[in-house]
């Protein structure tokens, strides 16, 4: 009885997810995730701060 109980709000979330992937032009998450990434790692180089050049390099 408890997987009946517990499975049967993500019965009808599956349904209604499948539905609206199929119906509507919902964006590829991975995608948009990897390119936010790159924008992040992008804008990280350009502001970070310069390394401190020491007088000794060994």
């Amino acid at each position: 009885m408890g997987i009946i109980r517990s499975s049967f709000s993500f019965m009808p979330g599956t349904v209604c997810g499948i539905c609206v992937a199929q119906n509507y032009n919902v964006p590829n998450i991975k995608k948009l995730i990897n390119t936010g990434l790159l924008i992040a790692k992008h804008i990280e180089e350009n502001y970070r701060k310069p390394k401190k050049r020491s007088d000794k390099e060994d």
